[in-house]
């Protein structure tokens, strides 16, 4: 029952004040330990199954390193209840980033809104990782599109799904699998074999998440009315078109339900990457409207989710 109550208050305290900069994060703490293994470890006058070998034991370092802590924290908190419960919300609370998303989104909408696409183009390439000093006003807006599409599921409803199946120990695991994913699993020349083992451990990690996404979007859709039918059908015709098995599922509802092409080929660190469209052509030019919708749908994703794994958390206590 007390990790039914941490989830829940986790999920408000992530609604409410989104993630301060200045506030100590558990997550931040993961980044700078594989920004500081990468360095050590991930040398291109090491030979390729070196760097697979280090990858791997940068993995173990920092999601074993980031379980342990988590587990001592939370044992040191036993003593007290009251404690207890305010160490595991904080710890869960950081896992989610439903509120952050939305909020870098909105800072996008507004420079796009003001005409400042200098400023949005930065402010895009701090939450994707691809090049995007070049990109046009709707290009920056489909990117942020498919990243708030993407992190639905990576951002929310994944960790959602971790923490009430094992609480903060178990959230902030998936964190740090996710964390190294974003930070060394490209598939260019610099990561490709020391964060091969990390990105196909996120993706094993993500397949059931992505999936629950793609069926909690279609609701979502149903919900506010958007094109249900045509978020079914492009859902279910390019959820795999995507490098990754999973980034797909969320971003194929999001593009079907409000009439978008996304996806396609895009530069990342100056390498072209080949990727597939997703969605029907629909010469629908992506504004800031459909960010906005991408935004909502993303909220309402995250309340399914959470009353759909809070019940059967609850289910099984009390049976």
């Amino acid at each position: 029952m007390n990790i039914v109550i941490i989830v829940l208050l986790a999920f408000v305290l992530d609604l409410l004040i989104g993630d301060p900069h200045p506030w100590p994060h558990p997550v931040k703490a993961i980044g700078r330990l594989i920004a500081v293994l990468t360095k050590k470890f991930n040398k291109p006058e090491y030979s390729r199954k070196k760097r697979k070998y280090l990858g791997v034991a940068t993995w173990l370092i920092t999601v074993g390193g980031t379980g342990l802590g988590a587990y001592v924290v939370m044992q040191l908190a036993m003593f007290n209840y009251y404690l207890y419960m305010i160490v595991g919300t904080y710890l869960s609370y950081t896992c989610l980033s439903a509120r952050q998303l939305a909020i870098e989104a909105e800072k996008i909408m507004k420079s796009l809104k003001q005409g400042n696409l200098k400023k949005a183009r930065y402010q895009v390439g701090m939450i994707v990782g691809r090049d995007t000093e070049n990109l046009s006003a709707e290009e920056v807006t489909k990117a942020t599109i498919e990243t708030v599409a993407e992190n639905t599921s990576d951002g929310v409803v994944a960790p959602l799904l971790f923490l009430v199946i094992g609480g903060p120990v178990l959230g902030l695991m998936y964190k740090a699998i996710n964390t190294l994913d974003s930070m060394v699993g490209y598939r260019n020349e610099k990561y490709r074999d020391f964060g091969e083992f990390s990105a196909k451990v996120d993706d094993i990690a993500n397949y059931i998440p992505a999936r629950l996404t793609w069926l909690f979007l279609i609701i979502s859709s149903w919900i506010l009315r958007d094109d249900t039918s045509e978020a079914i059908a492009v859902g279910k015709r390019d959820c795999e078109k995507h490098l990754s098995p999973n980034s797909a599922f969320s971003e194929a509802v999001v593009a079907g339900a409000l009439h978008l092409q996304l996806g396609g080929p895009h530069y990342y660190f100056g390498e072209l990457v080949k990727k597939p469209y997703i969605g029907n052509n629909h010469l629908v030019v992506a504004a800031n409207w459909h960010l906005s919708r991408t935004i909502t749908m993303l909220y309402m994703a995250s309340l399914l989710s959470l009353g759909c794994f809070e019940l059967i958390r609850l289910l099984i206590v009390w049976k």
